[in-house]
């Protein structure tokens, strides 16, 4: 750890980091080789076609920086669509949850702007496991095999996942060579490798063949963002998290409400201190299902939702003695994954999340690409006024966010975990 340090969930996956940072490669370059890595590894979690955040920190700027890197809804895809077709929620599979996938979108952005290697070395790890194999794990072979029963009746599932009639047992090796080509031509071309040209049209016209509505336009026109991470004093420690469409600010809530109990005096996993968590939760959920939403459709005043003097307005609502039934959003004035960190030894940090939503994803795999596409379009809403209603070209309400603490101004942990919602619970808890 003298000279890096990298955590994955899988443990090919950690050695493709170390690896990356032992040829010269910092830790976005090793970040983004993981990243590549545990896509085909993982595939029950996370892929190219997901999204990503990441928040960095660089030492030479003693700066953190944020990315969002999730997709849009299609520009065709109206919510009288949903309506004159009588949905009550956006399906969780087929053609009509997909948004653009923005993972490979968020590497080059993160690259360009701090990364030092090669992008064709940084990717070179993942297409030699592609073509080559590597050893299913245990828990991936279980989560594939219940996948199958969802997917196995959609295009090209069984082509691109199995293995001799059937998802790979443990320890079985799998190979992915539409995969290990589509990384080939990210590595060569760039991004426009993947939201451009060949691939780019296999995607939209695979969608739009299964009755879906992802255009060559709405891939062409794909941006990442980067944004400023945004924070709150939990004693002594600035907790950091990117602000909506995602629901880390959830976890500053959270953090704001509980500043006011003596919680080191409940003792971890007493009745007392679960009580006050869950109610705190309770709150700060009640305003994520609100609030949390595109910044770029909506006016959401986060500081003030993370701000100390709200939170001391709404604590006051919490009973120690009792269980809120209801929980309303608080007024205000005018969201399965993976989860990495790495740092290296110039003392950059990158807290980098990636994911599918539900599992897999969508069971929409274009042909040939080897990958699945997300659908995380699902969790928009189809209530008219909503923060988060479906609207065209907007970004869904989102789940994962990378998380970092600072103290006195210097990066103290990269952090981050699995879980949909459970996440802003698990980062208030650490």
């Amino acid at each position: 750890a003298e000279n890096g340090m990298v955590a994955t969930s899988h443990p090919l996956v950690t050695q493709i980091g170390i690896d990356i940072l032992k040829q010269g490669g910092n830790a976005i370059d090793a970040a983004i080789a993981a990243n590549a890595a545990i896509g085909l590894m993982e595939p029950t979690a996370n892929g190219i076609g997901g999204d990503l955040f990441a928040i960095v920190w660089i030492e030479k700027d003693k700066k953190l920086y944020g990315l969002n890197a999730s997709g849009r809804s299609p520009k065709n895809l109206t919510l009288d669509y949903f309506k004159e077709n009588k949905f009550e929620k956006i399906p969780a599979y087929g053609p009509l949850p997909v948004s653009v996938p923005g993972c490979v979108d968020g590497w080059f952005e993160l690259h360009d702007r701090f990364g030092k290697m090669n992008m064709k070395n940084i990717l070179k790890p993942a297409i030699n496991y592609a073509e080559n194999g590597f050893p299913v794990t245990e828990l991936v072979s279980y989560y594939m095999n219940i996948a199958s029963k969802n997917f196995n009746k959609y295009a090209n599932f069984k082509e691109t996942y199995h293995v001799n009639g059937r998802t790979p047992e443990k320890g079985q090796l799998f190979k992915n060579p539409g995969l290990a080509n589509t990384l080939k031509t990210i590595a060569k071309q760039g991004r426009k490798g993947f939201y451009e040209g060949k691939i780019a049209e296999t995607i939209s016209q695979f969608i739009i063949d299964q009755g879906g509505f992802l255009s060559y336009e709405d891939l062409k026109n794909h941006e990442s963002n980067w944004i400023e991470p945004v924070s709150t004093n939990y004693r002594d420690y600035d907790v950091w998290e990117l602000p909506p469409n995602g629901q880390g600010i959830a976890a500053l809530q959270i953090l704001n409400l509980l500043e006011g109990f003596d919680i080191r005096s409940m003792g971890f996993g007493s009745a007392e201190y679960i009580h006050h968590f869950v109610e705190a939760k309770k709150i700060a959920f009640a305003d994520r299902a609100k609030y949390y939403a595109d910044m770029n459709f909506n006016k959401i005043p986060v500081d003030y939702l993370i701000s100390k003097d709200y939170a001391n307005k709404r604590r006051n609502e919490i009973d120690p003695n009792k269980s809120a039934k209801i929980v309303k959003a608080g007024e205000i004035e005018n969201g399965d994954t993976i989860y990495l960190t790495i740092a290296d030894s110039e003392g950059n940090l990158v807290s980098l999340i990636q994911s599918n939503y539900r599992g897999m994803g969508s069971g929409m795999v274009p042909p040939g690409l080897g990958f699945m596409l997300q659908d995380r379009g699902e969790l928009f809403s189809l209530e008219e006024g909503h923060f988060n209603v479906y609207e065209p070209s907007k970004r869904p309400f989102h789940t994962i966010i990378p998380a970092f603490i600072t103290k006195d101004d210097k990066p103290y942990i990269s952090f981050g975990l699995m879980g949909g919602a459970m996440q802003p619970q698990g980062h208030a808890q650490i």
